[in-house]
């Protein structure tokens, strides 16, 4: 049997998977809040303590990079160590590999269920993937094809360097490096980002409620209620373009990624937000952003664009990037 995780600094997916079976069909499955734990150690026994069941392996997709088999996650004070995780588990062999990599590991196994189309494209046959993924970060993956099979590989190039494509985007690169410091695209295009293009356009006059001001200065995340609001029936105008603006860095950075790896098999938008967004993540509003490119535009209206939404991805990821050892 095998145990299967995915790892983020808010949320723990654990699953026991039968081989034979197949990660779609796990014998149990629990989600624990990640930070009321000390390790994963704690977890996974309290886990197996109420599924016993003889392991050989584990695989966990952690939020974080994974170097020389040791993982930092992301929001949380753990340390992971393959071989010191394999030794307290009594396991045969653990595997960490970055959440991304768990989520691009998934995608060759996608049904129609899992996913939300935007464009058909025209997919070239063992082309590459791309898949960008906003959650608390921004995480960015891709697939190779080997000849055989669909190789992931994860990536860290939501840090990259954000490039504004207009002038309000423009703007906002020089307000959040006024300081000097360092603005990644993940500063502007995820779930630690969102608050900055509020404050942005906060202090460029753009009105915000007075009730809503309250209820942003006494939350701890602020992100759930800007994304909240922004959905509702006749939001706020701050809300609403904080939201404009994040969709439309979030169109550009995919089509700059499926460039960069010429994503000709597909473009798969993945992550925690993306689900929450269908109804602002329409083909007429993503499509023309992410296809602006110049003399490649072409190329960009070939490549399908999908939006994942089944929440387990990462978990079935995990799962299949072990059976596929």
């Amino acid at each position: 049997m095998l145990l299967a995780g995915d790892l983020g600094g808010t949320k723990t997916n654990l699953a026991i998977i039968d081989p034979a079976k197949g990660p779609r069909t796990p014998l149990a499955e629990a989600t624990f809040a990640s930070a009321q734990f000390p390790s994963l150690e704690a977890m996974v026994r309290q886990f197996l303590a109420d599924h016993p069941v003889k392991l050989r392996s584990a695989s966990f997709g952690v939020a974080g990079p994974v170097v020389a088999g040791t993982a930092t996650i992301t929001n949380l004070p753990w340390v992971l160590r393959e071989s010191e995780l394999a030794a307290a588990l009594k396991l045969r062999e653990v595997r960490l590999i970055n959440d991304l990599e768990a989520i691009a590991s998934a995608v060759p196994h996608l049904t129609n269920d899992d996913v939300e189309p935007l464009a058909p494209g025209r997919p070239e046959k063992g082309g590459a993937i791309a898949v960008i993924a906003p959650g608390t970060g921004l995480g960015e993956a891709f697939l190779v094809w080997d000849g055989e099979r669909y190789v992931p590989h994860p990536s860290e190039g939501g840090h990259c360097d954000f490039a504004p494509t207009n002038a309000l985007q423009l703007e906002l690169l020089g307000w959040l490096g006024r300081d000097g410091s360092h603005v990644s695209y993940e500063r502007v295009c995820s779930g630690l980002g969102i608050p900055n293009l509020y404050a942005f356009l906060r202090q460029r006059g753009t009105p915000e409620p007075d009730w809503l001001r309250g209820r942003i200065a006494a939350a701890h995340d602020p992100t759930p209620i800007i994304l909240n609001v922004a959905l509702q029936e006749d939001p706020p105008q701050i809300c609403l373009e904080t939201l404009n603006l994040f969709v439309d860095i979030l169109a550009a950075e995919a089509g700059n990624l499926a460039l960069k790896v010429l994503a000709t098999g597909g473009l798969f938008f993945g992550g925690g937000i993306p689900p929450r967004l269908l109804s602002i993540l329409t083909a007429d509003r993503v499509l023309p952003v992410l296809r602006d490119k110049g003399r490649l535009a072409a190329v960009m209206e070939r490549i399908p664009v999908s939006i994942i939404t089944n929440p387990k991805t990462g978990l079935l990821g995990a799962a299949y990037a072990a059976l596929s050892r």
